[in-house]
């Protein structure tokens, strides 16, 4: 939650947790599949070689990340069937977000590497990222801030669905 106290100040507390919190020793990219829970994780699907989850701190709403289960850091170290399988649901993710959430298109792509802006270099991951006309506005520009309509709990429960029935058409 976000309140404006003045005219020139912005409080975001929620950060507070990302800044303070601990930093895992492990991979969070590898960690939140073995857990088990799915819903506390924001993971919306799981597939034979990737699986699909909601980005924390996201670019927008509806931000999704398609993650190989496999800890690679170059696409070079990617096996085919893995990088096929992460097109696939680059796709379907693309397919759900406009069925449940209407945006007017997508950045879709991956950073590898420090240099190209990989904020987890270690671990390969595609981001969906859903966009609106009008959804950049002053506040980026203006302080480095982004305004995120909806809570991500919402939003899990809004895609969830789409990725309930893309389960059950993958289950043979």
């Amino acid at each position: 939650m976000i309140w404006r106290l003045t005219l020139d100040r912005l409080w975001a507390p929620w950060r507070m947790e990302y800044i303070l919190g601990n930093r895992p020793d492990e991979c969070v990219f590898c960690t939140a599949p073995r857990e088990g829970d799915d819903a506390k994780n924001l993971i919306l699907y799981r597939g034979r070689l990737c699986y699909v989850i909601m980005n924390l701190y996201p670019y927008n709403n509806g931000h999704l990340m398609v993650i190989p289960y496999q800890h690679d850091e170059t696409m070079e170290a990617m096996p085919d069937n893995t990088l096929a399988e992460s097109a696939v649901l680059v796709r379907e993710c693309c397919r759900i977000i406009r069925a449940a959430m209407n945006p007017k298109g997508f950045n879709v792509g991956l950073n590898v590497g420090d240099a190209a802006g990989a904020g987890i270099k270690e671990h390969l991951h595609f981001h969906v990222v859903p966009r609106w006309y009008g959804d950049t506005n002053y506040m980026a520009v203006m302080d480095d801030v982004r305004v995120m309509p909806q809570h991500l709990r919402e939003t899990y429960e809004v895609l969830r669905p789409g990725f309930e029935e893309l389960k059950r058409a993958l289950t043979p």
